[in-house]
């Protein structure tokens, strides 16, 4: 089986919304909700990769802060290992460039959303978290 090694980032705004992608049809398991973030390349560090992937996919900088939880979870074809931290908008603002949408999402709401489910222990922990 694959083993793919991805991050990913809960973003809080200052009213204590998280930023919450969806999926696009191109792109494996649409139509889920996600915390956005990707692949680390070979050699990157989590913090690294999870900068680079928030600047491609959402066009905007990002401070990473402590990390949350490490997930791994069983996918049909595919071992996913995530890395998911706390982060925070440092410079610009989010553009779903390769999500079909994207939206700030009150903590308790978030359960509404139909989640990936390697997301899920990430989002336990993140409902039940104060605001940042």
């Amino acid at each position: 089986m694959k083993k793919v090694i991805v991050v990913g980032a809960v973003i809080e705004n200052p009213r204590g919304e998280i930023l919450c992608a969806l999926r696009s049809p191109d792109m494996s398991m649409p139509d889920y909700w996600e915390f956005p973030g990707g692949k680390v390349e070979e050699g990157e560090s989590y913090e690294v990769a999870l900068k680079r992937e928030i600047r491609e996919e959402l066009g905007c900088e990002i401070d990473v802060l402590e990390k949350i939880i490490d997930v791994e979870h069983v996918y049909e074809k595919v071992l996913v290992h995530l890395h998911t931290y706390w982060a925070s908008i440092s410079g610009g603002e989010p553009k779903a460039r390769e999500h079909a949408e994207l939206r700030w999402v009150a903590k308790e709401s978030l359960a509404a959303l139909r989640w990936a489910p390697a997301d899920l222990p990430t989002l336990e922990i993140v409902q039940n978290s104060f605001t940042r």
